[in-house]
C-alpha cells in the first residue's frame, strides 16, 4: 500500500442502476464533472460490491485507480458515501494492489475458454449427481477423487466472499496464498481444503463428465460442461483499489475474522 501523491483533477464516475446510485451520480457530476475513464486520474464507482467487481473487470488492463462509494446493499469493497471534499479524500486514500486469477477451461468438445476472476474460480455440479473431481497442484495429483457439489479457488480479496460462506479460510490481503475450498464435500468427508502458494497452478479434472457434468465460473463468466480447469494467479495484471485511511482492505479483512 502507498499514499496517493498527486491531486485528482479528472474523475470518472460510474453508477449502478439503483435510485440512490443514480442520484449520487447526478450530484457528484454537477460538483466535480465527469470525464471518460480512459483519461481519468481515478474512477469513482457508486454502488455496492457488485458494481465494484464490474468496474474492476471493465478496466482490468488499464491500471486506473478505482475508489468505491457505497450506494448499494453490500459495501465491503467500498468507502462511505460523502459528497464533500472528494478530491481531498482521493488524495488521502491508500492503494491496495491485487491480482486476479486466470482460468483456462476445456469443455467436452475440446474448446478452450478463458476467464479472469477477482474473487474466485468455482466449479459446480450441473445436475442432481454429485461432481467427481481429481485435483492436482503444479502437475502432481494431490486428491485422486473429491465427491462434492463443487470446489473453488479464492484470492485473498475474494476469501471473504463465497469462499467464506462455504467455510473457507479468510486470507490477509497481502498473504502470498490462495484458498482451495471444497463445496459440500461428501468424500473425503472431513477434507476442508488447502492453503496454496499464490504461484501454484491448480488443475481440476472432471471424472465421469457425461454422467456428472460440471460448470466452471470465473466471477461471472461461466463455461458449461467442462472436463478440465486450470487456475493460476495472473501476476502481470495489477488492479488498484483505493480506500480511506484506517478503512483499507487489510483492515476490513482482519476485522472480518473477528465477527460473529
Amino acid at each position: 500500500m502507498a499514499t496517493v501523491a498527486h491531486k485528482f483533477e479528472k474523475i470518472a464516475f460510474v453508477a449502478s442502476e439503483v435510485a440512490e446510485a443514480r442520484s449520487a451520480l447526478a450530484t457528484l457530476t454537477q460538483l466535480y464533472g465527469n470525464v471518460p475513464a480512459k483519461g481519468a486520474d481515478a474512477v469513482v464507482a457508486l454502488g455496492g460490491d457488485g458494481l465494484m467487481l464490474q468496474t474492476l473487470h471493465k478496466y482490468m488492463h488499464d491500471r486506473i485507480p478505482i475508489y468505491g462509494m457505497n450506494r448499494g446493499s453490500v459495501g465491503f469493497l467500498t468507502n462511505d458515501y460523502q459528497v464533500d471534499d472528494l478530491r481531498e479524500r482521493l488524495a488521502r486514500a491508500q492503494m491496495s494492489t491485487i491480482h486476479p486469477l486466470a482460468m483456462r477451461a476445456v469443455d467436452h468438445a475440446g474448446k478452450v475458454h478463458h476467464g479472469l476472476a477477482i474473487n474466485e474460480v468455482s466449479l459446480f455440479r450441473e445436475t442432481y449427481q454429485a461432481a467427481k473431481l481429481r485435483i492436482a497442484v503444479d502437475g502432481k495429483v494431490r486428491l485422486e477423487e473429491l465427491i462434492c457439489d463443487g470446489a473453488l479457488v479464492a484470492t485473498p480479496a475474494g476469501s471473504t466472499a463465497y469462499n467464506l460462506s462455504v467455510f473457507g479460510p479468510i486470507l490477509p490481503i497481502n498473504a502470498p496464498l490462495l484458498a482451495l475450498t471444497p463445496i459440500s464435500a461428501f468424500r473425503p468427508r472431513r477434507w476442508r481444503g488447502a492453503l496454496l502458494p499464490n504461484a501454484a497452478r491448480i488443475e481440476f479434472d472432471v471424472l465421469e463428465p457425461d454422467k456428472r457434468p460440471v460448470s466452471a465460473v470465473a466471477d461471472h463468466t461461466e463455461t458449461r460442461s467442462v472436463v478440465r480447469v486450470e487456475v493460476e494467479q495472473a501476476d502481470k495484471i495489477d488492479l488498484i483499489m483505493m480506500f480511506d485511511p484506517g478503512h483499507n482492505l487489510d483492515e476490513r479483512i482482519l476485522s472480518e475474522q473477528f465477527r460473529y
